[in-house]
């Protein structure tokens, strides 16, 4: 089977979910990650890497009957060897992943089939919440004495209302707060509390399967819908918004199930802080998206409830040539750019992989991504032109298709007020011809091609 390279990944993979600015500002959490982009073609590493991570998965499986001090126990000794062997080079795994080599389709199945097996893997049955769980443990005694400050968060972890799942980040994951940090105000670390907690039960087996998990955070930009985080099968194992890695999995409670992690989790920013946050990769779209106007439009929250950003890297700008990307940010091609991103932008729906979000103005009827194939029509901010998505799910691995061209190359990049799709190509309205729609499906485009196919979008294209 053809090995396809992908964009990549992993700088610009964790980058796409950004804490929250002003999260970001009062706990002023350091940031490790690497900013550079990683284009180094990845065919010769994938068995090296898939063994690494499938190596990383069981060994944390493998502790998934003991209790939470067991388990951590078990990670603390294993850490510094894990760094040793672990590889240095910044890839995404979904870049593998995505792939779909035989080999890589065999060991996701593998990891994922272990993950399945250890939800059974307790030979007692539970007898604390997770809230007891995590107050009687000694590595999440920090944990437990935010969670003790809100009333409402003890009664609701403690309840049988459903059964939760809590993402707890370990005491030492605390230690990336320097002592000099402000402390955030209530409203705001009750904000992040339950930026770590679902009402939906997700055992490691499901969240291995799935790519976007809902918190209890209620998602103010959204609509009232759940604010979500994402997960990751990568180099260091199973991750959480690619940042934090999950280094105890499967610990059970009466009502509900804990992984332990890494790093504190913190709500995202909104789609143009991410956008801006990332030079190295969207400088281009910034500034297209200045320069029309777009950029104050999307920034301002109440022209939109939520909503789908298709983002082309400064990669895919390039690959229209420079004549074009010449002409789109020439005053004479002002009017073209606004439509062309115009045409990437879907207001008031938010789709992610595996969840959809329509506003109540839409005439949408879509709950959800099911599994298999599913397909939907979006409409963009383009008058009366709609992008057409396929979406295929089989596990953890998802391929997205746009006008059955371009290719989303890193999915689910998780905003306070939508989500954003990295896209490997621009996106090129459809060209009307005799009465038939043409999608573009990457053949060369001269200047002229380009006017022609935006021409009858010019009237108010800009803001």
């Amino acid at each position: 089977m053809k090995f396809i390279n992908l964009l990549p990944l992993a700088a610009l993979s964790s980058a796409l979910v950004i804490p929250d600015e002003e999260t970001m500002a009062e706990l002023d959490i350091v940031d490790h990650h690497q900013q550079e982009t990683i284009l180094t073609p990845i065919h010769k590493d994938v068995k090296h890497m898939v063994d690494e991570a499938e190596t990383y998965v069981s060994t944390a499986i493998s502790t998934a009957g003991s209790i939470f001090d067991q388990a951590v126990d078990f990670y603390s000794n294993t850490e510094q060897k894990a760094k040793k062997t672990c590889h240095k080079k910044a890839y995404d795994t979904k870049a593998w992943l995505e792939s779909k080599t035989e080999y890589a389709e065999e060991k996701i199945k593998e990891v994922e089939s272990a993950a399945e097996k250890a939800k059974g893997g307790h030979h007692c049955k539970p007898n604390m919440t997770v809230y007891e769980l995590i107050a009687k443990s000694k590595y999440t005694t920090k944990l437990a004495a935010l969670i003790n400050e809100y009333d409402d968060l003890v009664q609701l972890l403690n309840a049988t209302a459903a059964n939760y799942t809590v993402f707890a980040p370990i005491d030492s994951a605390f230690e990336k707060i320097p002592d000099h940090a402000p402390k955030p105000s209530k409203e705001e670390l009750k904000k992040v509390l339950l930026y770590h907690a679902s009402q939906e039960f997700y055992p490691a087996g499901r969240v291995l399967v799935t790519h976007t998990v809902p918190t209890l955070l209620v998602g103010e930009l959204l609509g009232g819908e759940a604010q979500r985080l994402s997960t990751n099968v990568g180099i260091k194992g199973l991750t959480v918004n690619f940042y934090s890695r999950i280094i105890a999995i499967d610990i059970f409670g009466t009502n509900g199930v804990i992984h332990g992690i890494d790093s504190l989790l913190v709500p995202p920013p909104k789609a143009t802080d991410i956008i801006q946050f990332l030079p190295g990769e969207f400088s281009t779209l910034e500034l297209g998206l200045a320069k029309t106007g777009l950029f104050k439009y999307l920034n301002d929250t109440s022209n939109h409830v939520g909503g789908t950003l298709f983002a082309p890297s400064n990669f895919a700008f390039q690959l229209l040539g420079p004549k074009i990307e010449g002409f789109l940010f020439s005053k004479y091609g002002l009017k073209y750019l606004a439509a062309l991103l115009k045409y990437h932008v879907v207001a008031n729906q938010t789709l992610y992989s595996d969840a959809y979000y329509a506003s109540k103005d839409t005439d949408a009827e879509v709950s959800g991504i099911p599994k298999g194939y599913f397909h939907i029509d979006l409409p963009t901010m383009l008058k009366d032109k709609s992008l057409s998505i396929n979406v295929a799910r089989y596990g953890r691995l998802i391929s997205i298709k746009i006008n059955a061209f371009a290719t989303v190359t890193i999915e689910d990049g998780i905003a306070a007020d939508g989500v954003i799709h990295v896209v490997s190509n621009v996106l090129i309205p459809p060209k009307e011809v005799g009465g038939l729609t043409t999608h573009w499906a990457g053949e060369e485009l001269e200047v002229e091609d380009l006017k022609e196919r935006l021409m009858p979008y010019m009237e108010n294209a800009e803001l």
